[in-house]
């Protein structure tokens, strides 16, 4: 398979958040996705369908890898398992380490299991900031540009830059 550049974005919000991000880091490099850069992180506040929990830590890598799409969840399924994150959960729930894929190349693609680009990816502001960190011009595969998504989005969704990994 050629290699193709992604993104992956990181959260947590159980425990010591930095430390858990930096470990995902780590460990994705030692999975075959080689980590290029890492942007800032974000404190955040929760959205989804679980609100009442502590705020999150999020940040987005770019990585370049070989492994396909399906193997590259796998590789992300296993560090969060590796780091605690208990299966079967509520949905959006409390978590030491959620690490989601992105984008990966132009790829375009719908399965059971996974989605690309991810279907969040233009509506969560703790997704784009960072993304955009990485790269001003990103766009996803079909040509729309994340900078407008993020003008696009109206106000909440609280992501204040707080540091670096």
């Amino acid at each position: 398979m050629p290699s193709r550049t992604g993104f992956l974005g990181l959260g947590s919000n159980v425990g010591d958040r930095a430390s858990h991000l930096r470990a995902a880091v780590e460990l994705l490099g030692e999975g075959g996705a080689e980590v290029e850069a890492v942007s800032s992180t974000y404190e955040t506040e929760p959205v989804g369908e679980v609100l009442d929990q502590p705020d999150f830590l999020n940040a987005a890598i770019r990585i370049r890898t070989e492994l396909g799409p399906e193997e590259l969840l796998d590789v992300c399924k296993a560090i969060e398992a590796e780091q605690g994150r208990a299966l079967g959960g509520p949905r959006h729930g409390p978590r030491p380490i959620d690490i989601d894929l992105l984008l990966l190349g132009d790829l375009e693609l719908t399965t059971d299991r996974l989605t690309l680009p991810h279907r969040e990816v233009t509506s969560r502001r703790f997704v784009l900031l960072p993304l955009l960190e990485l790269d001003p011009e990103l766009r996803l595969p079909d040509g729309i540009e994340l900078r407008s998504s993020v003008e696009s989005l109206g106000p909440g969704q609280r992501a204040e830059r707080v540091g670096t990994l």
